[in-house]
């Protein structure tokens, strides 16, 4: 198995003995945005951090996400004028901090005669959330003025449109540059190793976990590594799978044990730009369920999304979508987009995520998984520290919060938690590159590459090959960053590269697995990971069959 230099390095120090390594401050389980977030905030305290990740680093809901960073204008609708307030000024921050990676979208909500909202109800509530943000994002558009923009939409009983703002992103590369800043500041971050079990001390209090080595396929044969890691406090900021770690803190049976978490699965669909071109994204109600629905443009491509129903039972493999979600979505885009004709044919790629819903009621009591708040919540049990729910748009909030419940079991200085302290720090790094060959770029490629990079992009732009400066066919990716990806961001795996460190295998037909792309791939693959053709096809046939299974069109 072939392990980057970075991962080796990293693994190192838990191969020695337990009584030669003095335990960390904290252990962190779980490699998404929640895990990240708080792997920054804690690093940047001057606590000695270690984040693991099962799998691949954004492998779960964070990857799998609507790529959105938005205030939440439906928690105004229901009066959380609090959870919107707070979810407006961290967009505004990321907008700000992290341009080019977080980036300001316009949003457009058709209004139709006799159906909901009508334009007089939408233009309060959105007068309200500019005043939330501080600023004037929304305009009305009368009729004929928008159809003479916009001829692609229905048209039978228009009445007009509203703008509002909001932010999208890349939710994996939002991860890896939130987790290269912790990184920066001295966390150490490993992929590909699972928490087994909790070490727990005499008292029953959690002080550790055991942890295996995921990376092989060999480790599925029971002869993995494994590491008994250590630390004054044990973090579990594993999302949907909170519940699993929670059951073995407290000691309780799963007859016996109350779950707290709900699955709930949304999914999308991928067409190109051409089937239907949009510049900005639409929200509108599904003429079945009147659920808000949205198609948005997203690197090159328009999405399609989302759905909202309860998950099965997790376990440990991949979410994909279903023939009646395909069904639903395409049904919402054809209704408004009536003469685009959208059909499976059209689809380039899916991709499903669950999200880690806190149930508000029993199984008998349950609201549908729309109408559960967003919230996030933190438990303590016996020195464990579990934290799920709440939004991509709140992690810095979510992180700040796990810290304040760290308190009760690890001793921070009361000065680290100082809100001035917060407030006034940044979560990204203002960084300038240096490397000639930044100033030869186009300003878009520029400023994208800054956001999804920051502080490395020196460093991305001094491993990149003379072509590896041109863009990857019709997207926004460049060669150079497949290949600092493979050399620096602990690439274990094909599908690692190609659904999260970039996101090629959504936006490109057949996953990006055609004979052009691929050969160069598996160049890059060979320079910087050492794998020889054995290795190469090995993983080529694994992504293959994975993108088909869960990231494309299910068997109809």
């Amino acid at each position: 198995m072939t392990q980057t230099k970075q991962r080796q390095q990293a693994l190192a120090p838990l191969s020695c003995g337990s009584s030669q390594v003095k335990p960390w401050d904290m252990l962190i389980i779980g490699g998404g945005i929640t895990g990240a977030g708080i792997a920054r905030e804690a690093a940047r305290r001057g606590l000695a951090v270690l984040l693991i990740e099962q799998k691949d680093f954004a492998w779960g809901t964070s990857s799998r996400s609507s790529k959105m960073v938005h205030g939440g204008l439906r928690y105004i609708a229901s009066g959380d004028y609090k959870t919107t307030l707070l979810s407006v000024r961290e967009r505004e921050r990321m907008l700000s901090e992290a341009s080019g990676l977080v980036n300001e979208m316009h949003y457009i909500m058709p209004h139709y005669k006799g159906k909901f909202p009508p334009p007089w109800i939408f233009k309060i509530l959105l007068r309200v959330y500019d005043g939330l943000a501080g600023k004037r994002y929304s305009k009305y558009f009368k009729k004929d003025a928008f159809l003479s923009l916009n001829p692609n939409i229905k048209q039978d009983k228009f009445l007009g449109a509203s703008q509002f703002s909001d932010a999208v992103t890349d939710d994996s590369r939002l991860v890896m540059r939130v987790l290269a800043e912790a990184i920066h500041d001295g966390a150490q971050a490993i992929n590909y190793l699972k928490a087994e079990t909790l070490i727990t001390n005499e008292q029953g209090l959690v002080v550790g976990a055991t942890l295996k080595d995921t990376s092989s396929e060999d480790n599925a044969h029971n002869n993995a590594q494994s590491y008994d890691v250590y630390a004054k406090v044990v973090v579990s900021a594993t999302g949907a799978w909170a519940d699993t770690l929670r059951m073995q803190a407290s000691k309780q049976t799963e007859q016996s044990f109350h779950k707290q978490i709900r699955p709930s699965r949304g999914s999308h669909l991928v067409v190109s730009k051409e089937r239907l071109p949009i510049e900005q994204a639409y929200t509108f109600l599904h003429p079945v369920d009147k659920r808000a629905v949205f198609v948005f443009p997203w690197e090159n491509r328009t999405v399609l999304g989302t759905t909202d129903l309860d998950h099965p039972p997790l376990d440990d493999s991949e979410v994909g979508i279903t023939n009646e979600e395909v069904d639903y979505l395409l049904t919402a885009t054809n209704e408004l987009f009536n003469d685009a004709k959208l059909n499976r044919e059209d689809v380039i790629s899916t991709w499903a995520g669950v999200r880690p819903l806190i149930s508000e009621g029993g199984d008998g009591k349950r609201v549908s998984p729309s109408k559960e708040k967003r919230d996030h919540s933190v438990w303590l049990d016996n020195n464990l520290v579990t934290v799920s729910g709440g939004k991509l748009t709140t992690f810095r909030l979510i992180a700040l919060d796990v810290l304040k419940k760290c308190r009760e079991v690890l001793a921070l200085d009361k000065s680290v938690m100082q809100n001035q302290t917060i407030n006034d720090d940044h979560v990204f790094s203002d960084t300038a590159p240096t490397n000639p060959k930044f100033f030869t770029l186009p300003k878009a490629l520029q400023q994208r590459l800054q956001g999804f990079y920051g502080r490395q992009l020196d460093t991305l732009l001094e491993l990149a090959h003379e072509d590896d400066l041109a863009y990857v066919t019709d997207s926004n990716t460049i060669w150079a960053e497949i290949r600092f990806a493979a050399r620096h961001e602990q690439v274990i795996h094909l599908d690692d590269l190609l659904l999260r460190r970039t996101r090629l295998g959504l936006i490109l037909p057949h996953g990006a697995m055609t004979p052009l792309i691929s050969a160069r791939l598996k160049q890059i693959c060979q320079q910087e990971l050492g794998w020889d053709e054995q290795k190469w096809q090995q993983e080529a046939q694994l992504y293959q069959k994975l993108w088909q299974r869960y990231y494309y069109l299910p068997a109809a």
